[in-house]
């Protein structure tokens, strides 16, 4: 059953969350990978023209830049996403069995969306492992930009050199999944319709 028009799917904050999300990741990506560029870690590189800051000095402005609109922003829908009880109630509780009906059904193009206010278990695993990614990705990213500062986080991740393996394949990770994000919305436009009208 498909909800009426009129019922709310994203609430005004989460669909302001959204978008400045889309620009502030948009920026460390494409910022990301010319700073990548100036010392990679395999034998590839990006194409100049997708990239960001012109030079290793603009793209490291424009990361340091993004990175504190993505901080603040995030900041703000972990904390209304907790306090306002979405998160307990959007990604909880989660179900191995359904995971692997779910799972089944999107291989085969048949996983429903006929209600967009409730999310499939595959939606709520992506959503809570994008979170986690995001987190790994600040954290490995405080041990780039400020190492000496950060020795703790510097050990966890076993040194700058693996800080920056971390955060290039967590990079990759949120990467893919924007990939597979726009591939669903094209497959169900109104997942778009709804995140700008919240309806």
């Amino acid at each position: 059953m498909r909800p009426s028009t009129s019922e709310t799917v994203h609430p005004l904050w989460l669909r302001c969350c959204h978008w400045v999300n889309v620009v502030a990741i948009a920026g460390m990506l494409f910022s990301g990978w010319r700073i990548y560029n100036a010392a990679p870690l395999f034998s590839f590189e990006f194409p100049a023209q997708i990239t960001l800051g012109g030079w290793l000095g603009g793209a490291l402005q424009w990361h340091f830049a993004m990175m504190w609109v993505l901080a603040l922003n995030g900041a703000i829908y972990l904390s209304l996403g907790i306090a306002s009880g979405r998160f307990r109630q959007k990604f909880f509780p989660l179900s191995y069995r359904q995971l692997k009906d779910d799972l089944l059904q999107a291989l085969r193009g048949k996983l429903q969306h006929a209600d967009l206010r409730h999310y499939n278990m595959v939606q709520k695993i992506a959503y809570l492992f994008i979170l986690l990614d995001g987190i790994v990705l600040v954290l490995s990213g405080l041990v780039l930009w400020k190492s000496v500062q950060f020795p703790f986080l510097r050990t966890l991740f076993g040194g700058y050199d693996s800080a920056r393996y971390v955060h290039f394949f967590a990079m990759s990770a949120l990467a893919l999944f924007i990939v597979i994000h726009l591939l669903m919305v094209l497959l169900v436009p109104r997942t778009l319709l709804a995140m700008l009208r919240g309806r």
